[in-house]
């Protein structure tokens, strides 16, 4: 069994390619620390999956990539998602970095800072560095830390305390070369009673090779503060997909996740929110449809150190052909959370007899003044209803599509943005081949 990956670059390379960056030392000295790391520790354990026998060694080199002079210069499957977000902010990552951001006037009066984290790091270091990577840490697993020495592109989002940004802010994360290193690291700080919307779509084309996507995402809310954080990947069968998400919550802050997992290819994500103040909330959304012959690995997670401290998560998960996949709501509640509330559900639709779908709730509890409750369900489409649906008239494909909508929708219904909604509901009927 394979229980370390193979590193893409070496020591020399990756100080090279920091100095062309001109990023801190601070930075090259954390590169290289998580360089050290990644070939010593092992690969990620998935919940009774292999990840080992996964195309996940696929990283390819760092490649420059030419500023976009416009947005029309975009590729087709990349300009669809900017069409109407321009007012508020704008960051497009194509490969291995940036080309093309943009945040209003009025934002940048209030002091918000939206930009890639290339360029953070070196015009922003004292709101970048007490951040980077303590949520995620490199000494998770290989995978982390060979993230957190390669990393590029990225995003970071800085919300002062008090603003509240009204229009969503959008990123574009494009890979559409196969030899290109794909690793964007996403952090956002949303200071005290701050509101802030942050909307992120991965997408690729055609490829003549494969890649694998290494992501990872901090999110940090401080007291009071609201984030809002909504990400769909939606690549190719070329692309593995590895995307580790973090959210630390202090004092009445809140996390809201909604995750639209449309890919083609193999993907595994780990989503947690850590609820470390008192009165901390998160909400999560997650809704998934497998295909083919990939394979599937979700993880939710929610930590209640706070008291009074409430999580929800919600996946629903449909999976056709031969597709499998693995989801697990986990809820761990610390010794000190009195009076901490965690819900989950997860459910799995299967739509072929060679389909799989494997739902794990687990419920970790060391304090006794608590409410906490799990709910899972693993099945086929009823035929009795399809037989109903086509006693009216109804194809036997609208037939099964009407049912999966409604499976789908008390989770979909339940996305705040409108945009966000019809997007996944074109996702879903690519993916269901209509």
């Amino acid at each position: 069994m394979t229980t370390q990956t193979i590193l893409p670059v070496n020591a020399e390379t990756l100080k090279a390619l920091s100095a062309s960056k001109q990023e801190p030392a601070w930075v090259t000295e954390s590169r290289l620390a998580a360089l050290e790391l990644a070939g010593q520790l092992e690969l990620p354990k998935l919940e009774k999956q292999r990840i080992d026998r996964w195309n996940i060694q696929a990283f390819g080199e760092h490649k420059q990539n030419d500023q976009l002079s416009s947005l029309e210069d975009l590729p087709e499957e990349a300009a669809m998602l900017v069409a109407g977000s321009r007012e508020g902010g704008l960051v497009i990552q194509r490969n291995s970095g940036t080309v093309y951001t943009k945040l209003s006037d009025e934002l940048a009066a209030k002091g918000v800072i939206f930009t890639d984290l290339e360029t953070a790091v070196r015009e922003h270091e004292s709101l970048v560095k007490p951040y980077l990577h303590q949520a995620m840490k490199s000494d998770e697993h290989s995978l982390a830390a060979l993230h957190a020495a390669t990393w590029n592109g990225g995003v970071f989002l800085y919300v002062p305390k008090n603003v509240e940004v009204e229009l969503p802010l959008q990123a574009v994360m494009l890979t559409d070369d196969a030899e290109a290193l794909f690793a964007p690291h996403v952090l956002i700080v949303a200071e005290a009673n701050s509101r802030v919307t942050y909307v992120d779509n991965y997408v690729s084309n055609s490829l003549s090779g494969h890649v694998t996507h290494n992501g990872a995402v901090e999110v940090f809310v401080k007291n009071g503060a609201k984030v809002r954080f909504a990400s769909v990947h939606q690549m190719t069968s070329d692309i593995t997909d590895i995307t580790y998400r973090r959210a630390v919550v202090e004092n009445d802050g809140s996390i809201e996740w909604i995750v639209g997992e449309m890919n083609d290819g193999d993907t595994a994500s780990d989503t947690m929110s850590v609820l470390q103040g008192n009165g901390s909330l998160s909400d999560a959304k997650v809704i998934a449809v497998g295909s083919g012959t990939q394979k599937i690995n979700y993880t939710t997670r929610a930590r209640h150190f706070g008291k009074s401290t409430g999580s929800q998560m919600i996946t629903r998960a449909v999976m056709r052909e031969e597709a499998q996949a693995i989801i697990n709501g986990i809820t761990k509640i610390e010794k000190g959370a009195t009076k901490a509330d965690g819900q989950q559900t997860e459910r799995v639709l299967m739509l072929s007899p060679k389909a799989r779908g494997d739902a794990n709730p687990i419920l970790l509890i060391d304090e006794d003044d608590v409410t906490a409750g799990h709910a899972a369900s693993v099945g086929q489409v009823n035929p009795e209803m399809i037989y109903y649906l086509m006693s009216r008239g109804i194809s036997r494909t609208a037939a099964e599509s009407l049912i999966i909508y409604g499976f789908l929708a008390p989770v979909v219904s339940e996305i705040p943005l409108e945009g966000l909604r019809d997007q996944l509901q074109r996702l879903v009927e690519r993916k269901l081949g209509q």
